[in-house]
């Protein structure tokens, strides 16, 4: 069923927002996979916060002028899926990684972050990104590194000076 003007205005406007606010963008070929295997993955995506949508390849390269991701104009190409991560910059590329281990169906064509067009072999890397609350955990363990370090070598001459004194009291005892 062909869209009229009216739903592809709705469709170019409703990309065009979530590719504003989006943090990056992956396309995959989906060509023979079942109905089955895209509700899981729709449900998937919902619960990461991941925006997922098949659409024209003309109403994406319209919807996207002018945003980070008018870099992926020159390579929609075929039949195409669309995930833009809403949160998280590597939401979109682990929904696609995961979901192409279960697939072999589904392979991805074009990731983009940044404003910068990567090629598909990157899917891993941005999948490997962490998410906010691993970032803040490793920025916090950076942060407090040195702070431990220091209290440490403050403490380390009265910690020898009780072992030495433990030492000299063990061996008087046992003399």
């Amino acid at each position: 069923m062909a869209l009229t003007l009216e739903q592809k205005k709705a469709v170019v406007e409703e990309l065009a927002v979530v590719a504003k606010d989006a943090h990056s963008a992956v396309a995959a070929e989906y060509s023979g996979i079942t109905v089955t295997d895209m509700t899981e993955m729709r449900a998937q995506a919902r619960k990461e916060g991941v925006y997922l949508r098949v659409a024209k390849n003309t109403l994406v390269k319209r919807a996207v002028e002018g945003t980070d991701f008018e870099c992926i104009q020159s390579g929609l190409v075929g039949p195409l899926l669309f995930a833009f991560s809403q949160e998280d910059p590597g939401a979109a590329g682990r929904l696609i990684k995961d979901f192409a281990k279960k697939n072999d169906k589904l392979v991805t064509k074009l990731v983009a972050i940044g404003g910068e067009l990567y090629d598909s072999n990157e899917l891993d890397r941005l999948a490997s990104l962490p998410t906010r609350d691993q970032a803040l955990a490793m920025l916090m363990g950076v942060l407090k590194a040195p702070i431990e370090k220091f209290v440490r070598t403050l403490a380390e001459p009265h910690t020898k000076l009780v072992r030495t004194v433990a030492a000299v009291r063990d061996s008087k005892q046992a003399a």
